[in-house]
């Protein structure tokens, strides 16, 4: 059944052990045996494939999630982000969802974790029973949630990363998901204001605020590569249907007020905000067309009751909409971190809501003192004796190349890790186009029609030929004064020119695609190179990697 709001896709990932991950990494890194933490290592393979296996709107899934992403905050102050595992994610939005995306990251798996928690928020808000005044209260409080899991994604997993986000998580997309459930959360308040039978100004304020959580939702929307145009066309549709709700209820207080110019003013202003929602929902599901159906039928019948009431009895001055005091907003809603994900430490102990903290014993809490210590009088000592000094040789070192015109040295002493943008650039849009495989479909393509072309040439030139010889024969036949009309050549002078035309035409073809043949083959290789991972364009490109230097 469809329904006039949205709710946010789980993303998808694929079973991977953590714990052998783990293990190996204990083993080679720590002097402590692995197996000291077995049953550690048990609980958090059955963490993940608990939380990652959560993809139905059910409470119990929130709780699954909280437990493994608190282990995995936990985790962050045990272990680095690289652990030697690739966690494997695909996109919940967007057009690539069938694409994976691997990172050996455990802030990507976290980030992961924590957008299906939103994502479990928005579904059970969705699946609430929204006309009730509890269902809708819920689904209201679901819907903050959501957004506060969204706003903390983006405000405190995804900067701390260290890598680039995946598409549908990078800030546009991830500040109009957190705007749309906050127009929906709001949108609840508003259903229960008009359930309870809240005053008409009270009512004008709420739609109004959610008017404009949609609007803020849109325009972020607009500027993401992620979020769908029938999403966007949903979120501007709303955007203006509540626009009018705010007018209409605003000209309902005006009628109790005795305001009878301004309510037909705001009536008419209320007309034109629902014809542009309509304007939206040929793109949207038929609840929300029903919805902006259903509204504007209830403007325009009030609008023409208004203006007759006025001309004939009430005789007010209509003000323009220029004059109308703009409509105070109430915002009911806020986006509200769950305490288990603003704050998942103080949640895990032997008598934590969210467990016992996983490799609590992995390394003395003294060696952590030491070794902070250590490290803050290493920076110090490193920072005052050697780090000025470098800079300026440094730079005096930039000076010298700079004068010997190496800029490409320049760069690669500048930034001696990681592929040059532009490489990076050309690899993903050959990646995104299917590299290589396309290439060699276009030129199979091209081969068939070239073929196609000869053969329907070849057609045409035997039909003038054998009308030529059809032509010879019945002139020796009857002889010239009988058979008077002109030679073939003659008669079909254009024909045969074009003939001598389009074989030019195809042979300077069929050159230029011995050449392209001939160029893909020779950088066959390359094309292949920049369609792989990236680690193998780092190993191929010399300034990918921090070059070493003996003397």
């Amino acid at each position: 059944m469809a329904s006039n709001i949205l709710h946010l896709p789980f993303r998808r990932t694929h079973n991977v052990s953590i714990a052998e991950a783990i293990k190996r990494y204990i083993s080679t890194k720590y002097d402590q045996h692995p197996d000291m933490f077995t049953t550690d290592l048990e609980q958090i393979d059955h963490l993940r494939h608990a939380a990652v296996h959560a993809l139905e709107p059910h409470t119990s899934g929130l709780r699954k999630l909280q437990q493994y992403a608190a282990q995995l905050v936990w985790m962050g102050a045990k272990f680095p982000v690289d652990i030697g595992l690739d966690f494997i994610w695909y996109p919940a939005l967007g057009y690539n969802t069938q694409r994976p995306l691997s990172q050996d990251n455990i802030r990507f798996e976290l980030a992961n974790i924590l957008f299906n928690l939103a994502a479990m928020y928005s579904q059970l808000a969705m699946s609430s029973n929204r006309s009730t005044s509890d269902g809708l209260k819920a689904a209201c409080n679901y819907f903050c949630l959501s957004a506060g899991v969204i706003s903390h994604l983006k405000t405190t997993i995804v900067p701390d990363m260290r890598t680039s986000p995946p598409e549908d998580m990078d800030t546009s997309t991830l500040e109009s998901l957190e705007y749309l459930m906050l127009a929906q959360a709001q949108e609840c308040f508003w259903q229960k204001a008009v359930k309870d039978g809240l005053k008409d100004a009270s009512i004008a304020k709420l739609a109004a605020k959610v008017s404009d959580f949609y609007n803020d939702a849109g325009d972020w929307g607009i500027k993401s590569d992620s979020i769908s145009s029938e999403w966007i066309h949903h979120m501007n549709a709303k955007h203006h249907h509540f626009a009018a709700a705010a007018q209409y209820r605003a000209a309902c207080d005006c009628l109790e007020k005795r305001k009878y110019g301004e309510e037909v003013a705001r009536l008419r202003d209320s007309l034109k905000c629902a014809d542009e929602a309509l304007r939206e929902t040929k793109y949207v599901n038929k609840a929300v067309q029903d919805d902006a159906n259903g509204l504007r039928a209830r403007v325009s019948e009030d609008l023409k009751r208004a203006e007759k009431d006025n001309d004939m009895i009430y005789l007010l001055p209509v003000p323009p909409k220029s004059e109308l005091k703009v409509l105070d907003r109430a915002s009911m809603v806020t986006a509200r971190v769950p305490k288990e994900v603003s704050e998942p430490l103080t949640m895990l102990g032997d008598h934590g809501e969210l467990g016992k903290p996983l490799f609590s014993k992995l390394v003395p809490y003294s060696v952590h003192v030491a070794a902070s210590i250590y490290v803050d009088r290493r920076d110090r000592l490193v920072n005052n004796t050697i780090v000025q000094e470098l800079e300026e040789l440094t730079a005096s070192m930039h000076e010298l190349l700079k004068s010997l015109g190496l800029p490409g040295s320049l760069q690669a002493l500048e930034k001696p890790l990681g592929l040059p943008p532009s490489v990076a650039s050309h690899a993903e849009e050959v990646r995104q186009m299917n590299g290589i495989y396309r290439l060699h479909s276009a030129m199979a393509d091209t081969e068939k029609l070239k073929n196609s072309d000869r053969a329907t040439y070849q057609e045409g030139v035997e039909m003038l030929r054998s009308e030529s010889s059809e032509d010879d024969a019945a002139r020796r036949r009857y002889g010239t004064d009988r058979w008077a009309r002109p030679p073939s050549n003659e008669a079909s002078r254009k024909l045969y020119a074009q003939v001598t035309e389009i074989d030019g035409y195809l042979k300077q073809a069929g050159n230029s695609d011995k050449l392209v043949q001939k160029k893909l083959k020779d950088n066959e290789a390359l094309i292949r190179l920049l369609a792989g991972t990236d680690r193998d364009l780092e190993d191929y490109v010399p300034s990918s990697r921090r070059a070493t230097m003996t003397t």
